[in-house]
């Protein structure tokens, strides 16, 4: 994470490698007598929260309801008060377009990066707007990486045509290279590890690495894998990467507006994939309910030092854990959980063995600590959002953490 800044969580997920653990810091040990409390406040369809120097949380926002009758969309950010929430100073209205939640993150030249619509735009850490750059496709852009090397690598989102690469460079914003087409449309965000790009199609995983000489992606003609085969899956979303496996769920098609209960399209089970690294022959899938109409829009949970991995079904309101061996080929149930509504990006904290997920009720949506090697529920909080949060959570500079739910951003902390 070379490219980053040396923040706890600098970027969505905590990192390219989508781990969503902290990478510095501790975790929330909540202790007997303690309790989760939080403080709220309705936002403009929230995305993220990232961390800068001690202190610093900034929040992105964007439009959404001008895309519904045919108007281009803008994102915010905001530099916000750690405590009330309350911004400190923001963006101008960043140029977008297209509409679909966007990226930020800092890089460790200081700047602030954030991929809305179809622009990618550089701040500084006041919120000013240094540059901005029109990426090629006149349709929304997923999010982006950054490479060890500093490079920022960004694509379209489509389901249709194929998917687009485009490489900044950080500080000129400016393409380093031509763009390069991948053989398959892909919904996903891009996932990175050092310098090396995967993306997961709509049918298959790949990879590409950097090539210093060629001062270009290429792609790694020997690592692919057809997750869909002769299946009746849809797509997969974002995908983790552990020293050895690459993880990510199917079905991925749905019918989100609100929530994900219900919503999914196929009619078969959603399923977790593991494709090692190392040979993307070594690969399986297991079902993660069992439950046909299973459906999912974010990537699973993967404890690297406890071999543990984290899958739902968010259609069906079903979290399932696996104990994995060392290159995870062994997969063992290890607890499940029932009508829990999950859809969102989590954080793990790994000293603690706590991870927090998100558990959509009736009546909204609630924050609740568990325990990931034995499910065990350790804090409950309402939040008050009723949307179901299918965005990305970020922890705080104590025992607190924040969660986006589009229009709502919480600050959960133990009291």
């Amino acid at each position: 994470m070379s490219g980053y800044l040396a923040s706890p969580w600098p970027c969505e997920d905590g990192g390219p490698s989508r781990l969503q653990a902290p990478r510095s810091g501790a975790g929330l040990s909540l202790r007997p007598g303690e309790k989760l409390q939080c403080v709220t406040r309705n936002t403009l369809f929230s995305t993220m929260t990232v961390l800068g120097a001690p202190g610093e949380i900034y929040l992105l926002t964007h439009q959404a309801l001008r895309a519904r009758i045919g108007l281009p969309t803008s994102a915010r950010v905001e530099l916000i008060d750690p405590l009330t929430l309350r911004p400190l100073c923001h963006s101008p209205r960043l140029a977008g377009g297209p509409m679909w939640p966007g990226g930020m993150a800092i890089h460790n030249n200081g700047s602030l990066f954030v991929v809305y619509g179809r622009y990618a735009h550089r701040l500084d850490r006041a919120c000013g707007l240094l540059a901005s750059f029109q990426l090629p496709l006149d349709q929304a852009y997923n999010s982006f990486v950054i490479l060890d090397n500093g490079l920022i690598v960004t694509k379209n989102l489509s389901d249709s045509r194929s998917a687009r690469l485009t490489v900044l460079d950080p500080d000129r914003l400016e393409r380093v290279c031509g763009d390069l087409d991948c053989p398959e449309p892909s919904i996903a965000r891009l996932s990175a590890s050092g310098n090396t790009v995967y993306v997961v199609g709509v049918r298959s995983i790949f990879r590409y690495d950097w090539d210093e000489s060629a001062q270009s992606l290429v792609r790694d003609a020997g690592w692919r894998h057809d997750y869909i085969g002769n299946s009746q899956q849809t797509y997969g979303w974002d995908v983790v990467l552990d020293r050895h496996n690459a993880w990510f769920m199917d079905n991925g098609l749905h019918r989100y507006l609100h929530r994900m209960v219900n919503a999914g399209v196929s009619r078969t089970a959603n399923r977790l994939i593991r494709v090692s690294l190392r040979d993307a022959a070594d690969h399986q899938a297991v079902p993660v309910s069992g439950l046909a109409g299973g459906s999912i829009t974010n990537p699973p949970l993967v404890d690297a030092q406890r071999r543990i991995v984290v899958g739902y079904d968010s259609a069906n309101c079903v979290l399932q854990a696996w104990r994995f061996d060392l290159q995870g080929a062994e997969l063992q149930p290890l607890w499940r959980k029932t009508g829990f509504g999950c859809a969102s990006h989590m954080i793990l904290y790994p000293d603690s063995g706590e991870f927090v997920v998100n558990d959509y009720q009736r009546h909204g949506e609630e924050l609740v600590l568990l325990a990931i090697e034995s499910g065990l529920e350790l804090g409950r909080v309402r939040s008050g959002g009723l949307m179901q949060g299918v965005v990305f959570p970020s922890p705080g500079w104590g025992r607190d953490f924040y969660w986006s739910s589009m229009g709502r951003l919480a600050r959960v902390f133990v009291q």
